[in-house]
């Protein structure tokens, strides 16, 4: 085994480790917020709202995300009207093409995820929120989202971890995020286990960073179920 060579290769792949956070962290922000919307669609009643939801969910969950990659960057830009509007500024980066492809992806799959989560929401609760006067929105913004999220909490880090895996793809649209220098340093040492081995190594530190944040979020939004703290015993000889 080449230490010095791994250690090279570990300083060329984690410069890159911030790209791949932005790339990540951008396309579950952005989508975190369209899922919601997705979600509320289906839970809307508006048979035209719920039938553009399944359908979104149902295209996006049923292609392979590096189509989805190739379709967005090379595919729009095929359209002269494209290349002409100002949708182009943002189309003809590789970076906002992954990012808008990332978020397009796992909103499909998260809006299932909140809608789980909002439909585990006990009725019993809006009830009493309407009871003390609380609007529709009010109620939905202090009760049910809160309470949804508590529950859709450990879906939805899956999902991230998707997310962050994900990233890998946009190598092929050139982007240098970690797998895009590794393939980089393979095409110039040829040496393609020991770059891959700490690219894996990278992505698994990553995860784990992740995985703890979700589980410290997890403590924080479930007080109600940590044992209570063990009341100091009295000695049975105090004097009375």
């Amino acid at each position: 085994m080449d230490l010095p060579f791994l250690y090279e290769t570990f300083l060329s792949l984690v410069a890159a480790v911030p790209l791949t956070l932005q790339l990540a962290a951008s396309a579950i922000v952005f989508g975190a917020f369209l899922a919601l919307g997705l979600a509320l669609c289906r839970l809307s009643g508006i048979l035209p709202l719920d039938w553009f939801a399944r359908a979104y969910i149902f295209v996006f969950r049923g292609t392979p995300l590096l189509v989805q990659i190739f379709l967005i960057y090379y595919g729009l830009g095929q359209f002269r009207e494209v290349r002409q509007s100002m949708l182009w500024v943002v189309l003809r980066d590789p970076y906002w093409c992954a990012v808008i492809a990332l978020m397009l992806n796992t909103a499909a799959y998260s809006a299932e995820i909140i809608r789980g989560g909002l439909l585990s929401v006990p009725f019993g609760q809006i009830e009493a929120a309407r009871a003390c006067g609380m609007t529709r929105f009010m109620a939905f913004r202090r009760i049910a989202l809160p309470l949804a999220i508590r529950q859709a909490l450990p879906g939805y880090s899956n999902e991230m971890i998707s997310m962050v895996k994900a990233t890998s793809l946009a190598s092929i649209i050139t982007i240098m995020e970690v797998t895009g220098v590794a393939a980089k340093l393979i095409s110039e040492t040829y040496r393609a286990i020991e770059v891959f081995v700490v690219a894996g190594a990278i992505y698994l530190a990553i995860n784990f960073i992740l995985t703890r944040l979700v589980a410290l979020a997890e403590y924080q939004l479930s007080p109600h179920l940590r044992q209570p703290a063990a009341l100091p015993s009295t000695s049975t000889g105090a004097a009375r």
